[in-house]
Protein backbone atom coordinates (compact mmCIF):
# COMPACT_ATOMS: atom_id res chain seq x y z
CA UNK A 1 0.00 0.00 0.00
CA UNK A 2 1.14 3.67 -0.75
CA UNK A 3 1.33 6.04 1.66
CA UNK A 4 0.93 9.38 0.99
CA UNK A 5 3.41 12.65 2.46
CA UNK A 6 0.36 13.70 4.42
CA UNK A 7 -0.23 10.51 5.45
CA UNK A 8 2.85 9.35 6.56
CA UNK A 9 3.41 12.89 8.66
CA UNK A 10 0.03 12.21 10.77
CA UNK A 11 1.07 8.97 11.44
CA UNK A 12 4.90 10.07 12.63
CA UNK A 13 3.16 12.91 14.93
CA UNK A 14 0.88 10.41 16.21
CA UNK A 15 3.38 8.14 17.63
CA UNK A 16 5.44 11.03 19.09
CA UNK A 17 5.48 12.23 22.72
CA UNK A 18 4.23 15.63 23.87
CA UNK A 19 7.17 17.08 24.22
CA UNK A 20 8.42 15.74 20.27
CA UNK A 21 5.32 17.30 18.80
CA UNK A 22 6.32 20.36 20.12
CA UNK A 23 9.49 20.66 19.11
CA UNK A 24 8.03 19.09 15.61
CA UNK A 25 5.71 22.24 15.71
CA UNK A 26 8.47 24.99 16.32
CA UNK A 27 10.49 23.81 13.60
CA UNK A 28 7.77 23.10 11.17
CA UNK A 29 6.80 27.05 11.69
CA UNK A 30 10.43 28.04 11.51
CA UNK A 31 10.46 26.16 8.01
CA UNK A 32 7.15 27.32 6.91
CA UNK A 33 8.61 31.18 8.01
CA UNK A 34 11.38 30.48 5.60
CA UNK A 35 9.52 29.29 3.22
CA UNK A 36 6.98 32.00 3.07
CA UNK A 37 9.94 34.67 3.23
CA UNK A 38 11.78 32.87 0.27
CA UNK A 39 8.36 33.46 -1.93
CA UNK A 40 8.27 37.19 -0.88
CA UNK A 41 12.39 37.47 -1.91
CA UNK A 42 11.43 35.36 -5.24
CA UNK A 43 8.48 37.43 -5.92
CA UNK A 44 10.02 40.75 -5.02
CA UNK A 45 12.84 39.79 -7.02
CA UNK A 46 11.37 39.01 -10.77
CA UNK A 47 8.96 41.71 -10.15
CA UNK A 48 12.13 43.77 -10.56
CA UNK A 49 13.42 42.15 -13.31
CA UNK A 50 16.40 40.83 -11.58
CA UNK A 51 17.66 37.34 -12.04
CA UNK A 52 19.20 35.51 -8.80
CA UNK A 53 22.99 36.34 -10.22
CA UNK A 54 22.06 39.98 -9.99
CA UNK A 55 20.42 40.46 -7.08
CA UNK A 56 23.25 38.59 -5.56
CA UNK A 57 25.85 41.32 -6.82
CA UNK A 58 23.75 43.58 -5.89
CA UNK A 59 23.78 42.18 -2.25
CA UNK A 60 27.81 41.56 -2.36
CA UNK A 61 26.69 37.48 -2.23
CA UNK A 62 26.49 34.82 -4.18
CA UNK A 63 23.71 33.22 -6.47
CA UNK A 64 23.70 30.24 -4.99
CA UNK A 65 22.90 32.01 -1.42
CA UNK A 66 19.65 33.79 -3.01
CA UNK A 67 18.96 30.63 -4.20
CA UNK A 68 18.89 28.81 -0.77
CA UNK A 69 16.86 32.03 0.75
CA UNK A 70 14.06 31.94 -2.36
CA UNK A 71 13.66 28.21 -1.70
CA UNK A 72 13.13 28.63 2.37
CA UNK A 73 16.55 26.31 2.82
CA UNK A 74 17.99 28.75 5.31
CA UNK A 75 16.04 31.58 7.27
CA UNK A 76 17.12 35.28 6.71
CA UNK A 77 18.25 37.08 9.32
CA UNK A 78 16.84 40.49 9.51
CA UNK A 79 20.15 41.98 8.79
CA UNK A 80 19.93 39.89 5.25
CA UNK A 81 16.46 41.14 4.93
CA UNK A 82 17.56 44.65 4.78
CA UNK A 83 20.48 43.61 2.27
CA UNK A 84 17.82 42.20 0.21
CA UNK A 85 15.30 44.88 0.35
CA UNK A 86 17.98 47.43 -0.61
CA UNK A 87 19.29 45.99 -3.26
CA UNK A 88 15.70 45.89 -4.44
CA UNK A 89 14.42 49.28 -3.46
CA UNK A 90 12.29 48.22 -0.82
CA UNK A 91 12.48 48.54 2.63
CA UNK A 92 11.41 45.51 5.49
CA UNK A 93 8.48 45.55 7.50
CA UNK A 94 8.11 43.22 10.66
CA UNK A 95 4.62 42.65 11.90
CA UNK A 96 3.31 40.10 14.48
CA UNK A 97 0.09 38.31 14.71
CA UNK A 98 -2.40 36.62 17.02
CA UNK A 99 -1.39 32.86 17.35
CA UNK A 100 -3.71 30.94 15.63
Amino acid sequence: MHTSWQEHQIERQQSMGEAERDVYAVKFAAARLAMTVGQQIFDARTAAGLSQRALAKRMGTSQAAIDRLESGGTAATLTTLQKVASALGLVVGVAFHPAA
